[in-house]
């Protein structure tokens, strides 16, 4: 039993190894364009033939020639050619001559020189022949193995060439993917970071107000309170849900939440006009991006103004196109530097190519007469 389980491991092992011996192969060969396999084979064609001719040639060399079989005793004749004639010895005893021995037939001397003469050329001949045929057999095996290995090369490039290409294409599918992943994870952990920040300056100064107006302006006091929990209410869940698309409704409440804290601090300087249609709030959005283009309105077109402005905010559809507007009459983007934490229009822009590719886009441009207008353009579906 354990000869035998040692000879299924040893022919199990040299399978493996034909098998390996034959993917490497397969591989190399689906590898080669089709032009470097023809001249590969026509290279080892003609190699194959100078081969065989200084292999196998058997040029110069002597050969012998012998007979080793023994003829029957019964059977044997012994036949001499001489300058006196034929002689036969024995011969069956039906045809023997007197003597017994031998049959003699006289030849003239000249006659019986060219007798024996052609009858050694005819058996020379005989035996060269002979010899060249094996000879020629015996060559060509090389040159025929040559040519059924280029064309076993050929079928294995053909049949299993297709399926290699197929592996190497879903392998190189599989790779992007993976990257694509990579960078998208590594995109929304920047994004869960960011939305885990509630800018401290805008908390700091929001509370402050709120302890501010206690004093003089207890009612008003109460209504900033209430607006910093409406809005605390809206962002939390944006950093606890980790979602990478919500919906327009969720993000233009919390947008509100936040206009609504600014409005008590910038009072008459900040005037709001809100157009989103009630059947696009359920539309899917990514988090957070609504709330940085307002941000920037903010910052870098209306609060350095003295007299402020006007924001707007809009959504439509245009096709299979959600867009989302953004709108200022103040200084532009640009202008002023940022001190806040907002997403920034290239990451913006990043995020959106990561989940919408070229149907994600950001657009900014100049209002008239005065400020700047920002677009996000992505595909109109429902959120799940």
């Amino acid at each position: 039993m354990q000869t035998r389980h040692a000879s299924l491991q040893s022919i199990a092992s040299v399978l493996r190894w034909l098998h390996r011996v034959f993917d490497a192969t397969a591989t190399w060969v689906t590898q080669l364009s089709w032009w470097k396999f023809f001249l590969f084979a026509a290279l080892a064609l003609i190699a194959g033939k100078i081969l065989q001719d200084e292999l196998f040639s058997g040029g110069g060399e002597e050969i012998v020639v012998r007979a080793d079989k023994k003829p029957n005793k019964k059977e044997e004749t012994t036949i001499l050619i001489d300058d006196s004639g034929i002689r036969f010895n024995p011969r069956p005893k039906a045809q023997r001559g007197d003597d017994g021995n031998e049959v003699h037939i006289a030849l003239p001397p000249q006659i019986g020189e060219e007798l024996s003469n052609a009858i050694e050329t005819a058996v020379n001949d005989a035996a060269e022949a002979k010899v060249t045929r094996y000879h020629k057999q015996a060559s060509t095996w090389f040159k025929s193995f040559v040519t059924l290995l280029v064309l076993a090369l050929f079928a294995t490039k053909a049949l299993v060439g297709g399926k290699k290409r197929a592996e190497a294409q879903t392998q190189t599918a599989n790779a992007a993917v993976e990257r694509e992943s990579m960078q998208r994870q590594l995109s929304e952990a920047k994004m869960q970071m960011m939305q885990a920040q509630v800018e401290p300056h805008f908390l700091f100064n929001t509370l402050a107000s709120v302890e501010h107006l206690i004093q003089v302006d207890p009612p008003r006091a109460s209504a900033m309170q209430r607006s910093l929990i409406q809005y605390l209410r809206a962002v939390l869940p944006q950093m606890r849900d980790n979602v990478v698309v919500t919906n327009l409704g969720r993000e233009v409440d919390m947008v509100k939440a936040y206009l609504n804290l600014l409005k008590m601090r910038m009072e008459e300087r900040l005037t709001i006009e809100l157009q989103v249609p009630e059947q696009l709030r359920s539309a899917a959005f990514p988090p957070m991006m609504l709330q940085s283009l307002v941000e920037n309105a903010i910052k870098h077109g209306l609060e350095c103004q003295p007299d402020g402005g006007t924001l707007k905010i809009a959504a439509e559809v245009a096709g299979n196109t959600l867009r989302v507007i953004v709108a200022d009459d103040g200084a532009g983007f640009g202008v002023m530097p940022s001190d806040g934490t907002g997403l920034g229009l290239p990451t913006i822009r990043a995020r959106l190519k990561l989940l919408h590719g070229n149907a994600g886009q950001l657009h900014i441009a100049a209002n008239a007469p005065s400020g700047g207008v920002a677009t996000i353009e992505v595909p109109y579906q429902l959120s799940k």
